[in-house]
């Protein structure tokens, strides 16, 4: 009774994760929590109450398949502020159910059953499962920490074919953190300037930049045509729950993306677009806040995980990740049970020390695991000095302190 493409498709090991981790804690566990991408600030005052007086106004009822036509509009102006790049509010601008919503709308609407979508490795772990349910085949790029995760323009040139019909960059990257800068970004520009393939600008993270600033490929010319940007509210205004993104871009591909909407989601929550107004609109200075507070969490984490024998952290640039190597600790476990993967040392580090992670594996890269730092600096601590305690047990126990 299930089709062949829905078993096909993962569940998301980020959410399974802190699901697991949300039942431990209900069961009375002493569990911390840093899988989950999601700040931990609540959402500012002012769009709370944006919400509040919309709901008063009685915007309460369907809006436009594409979402209010203000709202768009100030999308529309952010975007061009950003990439210098005008589009038609009315035409060439989706609002969806959040950034996921919106990328899962491209995927449909351009797609065909045998495309092949090129994805740089490590991923966010919906991009491959998202080609899959549209009928296409991920084709990954490796990119590599010792090269700050830059896409190598040779690696790229190899994977595209006759049927790549789309390219997903993401800058500020989940899960490395790394960020694309104008050189990276034309380089990577320059290598599909012969192929037909649409570029789709993941930039969710683009307001938590701590070293150099991100260059969307909207902003180079000549690429206007053929680049989607997609954005949102989640994670830069801490409004994951309100649930609202956008996808800005030629007007075939937006229009098209707003038909597959229209019949599966109708249309974004009008309450949570008036929050998104002003979100956009008001003022800003919550923003810098909450990316100050980022700044010294990834600052202390990165210092203290450098700092545990077994584990290899570069520097994430952006958004509210690290990425630490943790396949030196691979080896025998407790009770003689082995840790070989990514996923076994997740499951591991959960029963032991009550630290919830994700595995790399999830994101393409199994010697890896990843943690969020938006949470307190008081839960980082004590979670790094679980974590600390786990690899001496492990390297105590002959970890295979891979290369």
């Amino acid at each position: 009774m299930i089709s062949s493409r829905a078993r096909a498709i993962a569940p998301s090991e980020t959410l399974a994760i802190t699901e697991a981790a949300r039942l431990l804690k209900a069961q009375g566990r002493d569990v911390i929590g840093l899988a989950a991408g999601e700040p931990d600030f609540d959402t500012p005052p002012h769009i709370k109450e944006a919400a509040a007086r919309a709901m008063a106004r009685g915007e309460t009822k369907y809006t436009a398949a594409a979402g209010t036509l203000i709202l768009r509009e100030a999308i529309e102006r952010r975007t061009r502020e950003d990439t210098g790049a005008a589009h038609d509010p009315a035409t060439e601008v989706l609002v969806s159910c959040g950034a996921k919503h919106a990328l899962a709308n491209l995927f449909l609407a351009v797609l065909d059953p045998g495309d092949e979508v090129v994805i740089p490795s490590p991923y966010w772990v919906s991009y491959p499962m998202m080609a899959v349910a549209a009928g296409a085949r991920p084709v990954f790029v490796e990119t590599r920490a010792e090269e700050g995760y830059a896409l190598d323009p040779g690696r790229l040139r190899r994977a595209l074919g006759p049927r790549t019909r789309m390219v997903v960059l993401n800058s500020p990257s989940n899960p490395t953190g790394a960020v694309m800068d104008a050189a990276a970004t034309a380089s990577v520009l320059e290598t599909l300037r012969d192929s037909p393939a649409l570029v789709v600008s993941d930039e969710i993270y683009d307001r938590l930049v701590y070293d150099g600033a991100p260059v969307s490929p909207a902003s180079l010319d000549g690429w206007g045509g053929r680049v989607v940007v997609v954005n949102g509210v989640s994670k830069a205004y801490a409004m994951t729950g309100w649930r609202i993104g956008w996808a800005v871009g030629p007007r075939e591909v937006i229009q098209a993306a707003t038909r597959v909407q229209s019949h599966t989601a109708s249309a974004p929550s009008s309450i949570s677009q008036a929050a998104a107004l002003a979100a956009l609109t008001g003022p800003q200075d919550c923003v810098e806040t909450m990316r100050e507070a980022f700044d010294v969490r990834r600052r202390y984490v990165v210092g203290r995980l450098s700092a545990i024998q077994g584990l290899q952290c570069p520097t994430p640039r952006g958004a509210f990740y690290a990425f630490p190597r943790v396949s030196d600790l691979f080896g025998p476990g407790p009770s003689g049970r082995p840790v070989a993967t990514s996923a076994e040392f997740c499951a591991l580090c959960l029963e032991e020390t009550g630290v919830a992670l994700v595995p790399g594996g999830a994101f393409g890269a199994d010697r890896h695991v990843r943690l969020s730092y938006a949470t307190s600096r008081d839960l980082l601590a004590e979670a790094l000095e679980r974590l600390a305690g786990l690899a001496e047990r492990l390297l105590g126990q002959g970890a295979s302190r891979a290369p």
